[in-house]
């Protein structure tokens, strides 16, 4: 038998997660008594919780790896949205847990309730609420998943404190297991075949998911066919800015040459 919040920082564990940034809130206190026993997840304290989730998101960014966040209901959830907005313009993995009355007091205008689905659905990847104890490792599982997922961002969800304290006995979820594209090789091949014959190409870089290994290919693709390679906005630390290679950004201020090339270019590669 194990409580919601053990349960829940139990899936985190099975997940992978290291850290966990939080500003404590009475919302989810069988949560925190789940990280307080935890020995493989760091939980950093902080002061606001829209540095909590900043920090969160920063996490995701660097590691490719959801961050992980859990503020309380109402101002704290409202706090928490900077981060959560940035996670979705940048395409960062992150999830966001968020306290919530009890389920008894739902739609009855408890302290500090908010619709938290309605809230959040139009700048996250999924907003959900886990009403049923037993359901912990499905919803933990699928928010892992859709983060990760295709385009990477922020998932919420709702955690009720009656849900989080009840007790039962429950199976944990397997780790997630997200597919990664990959180009097919007559793609590949049709993509020399133009790079042969262009004469003004351009390669332009950005979107989730970077790494240093794509990084280095990247750079070696680009000397392998003397192609220049462009940053997009937020994204100029995707290739070595020494580079031969390396043309700008073309982001807010672009240089007239390279947005000369941009508009000439009579291949352009978009990567990201």
């Amino acid at each position: 038998m194990r409580h919601g919040g053990k349960i829940l920082i139990d899936q985190l564990e099975a997940q992978g997660a290291e850290a966990v940034f939080t500003v404590p809130g009475e919302s989810f206190l069988a949560a925190l008594d789940g990280l307080h026993d935890s020995n493989r997840i760091r939980t950093v304290i902080c002061r606001q919780e829209g540095g909590a989730s900043m920090m969160a998101e920063a996490w995701g960014k660097l590691t490719g790896q959801p961050g992980i966040a859990f503020v309380t209901r109402g101002p704290g959830a409202a706090n928490a949205m900077a981060g959560l907005h940035v996670a979705r313009q940048d395409s960062t993995p992150m999830i966001a847990f968020v306290g919530m009355p009890g389920l008894e007091h739902e739609d009855r205008e408890a302290f500090q309730e908010i619709e938290l689905k309605q809230l959040f659905s139009s700048f996250v990847k999924w907003a959900a609420v886990i009403r049923s104890t037993d359901r912990i490792p499905e919803y933990v599982s699928r928010a892992f998943h859709a983060s990760r997922s295709g385009r990477p961002g922020p998932v919420v969800l709702g955690i009720p404190e009656d849900m989080l304290a009840s007790q039962i006995e429950v199976a944990d979820a397997k780790a997630a297991n997200v597919a990664e594209p990959t180009p097919a090789p007559d793609a590949m091949a049709a993509l020399e075949r133009e790079l042969d014959q262009a004469r003004r190409p351009l390669l332009i870089v950005g979107g989730p998911g970077w790494s240093r290994q794509i990084k280095a290919r990247i750079e070696a693709f680009a000397s392998r066919y003397e192609l220049p390679v462009a940053a997009a906005f937020r994204y100029q630390d995707y290739v070595d800015n020494r580079h031969a290679c390396y043309a700008g950004h073309v982001g807010i201020g672009i240089d007239a040459k390279l947005r000369a090339a941009v508009v000439e270019a009579d291949l352009l590669i978009v990567v990201g």
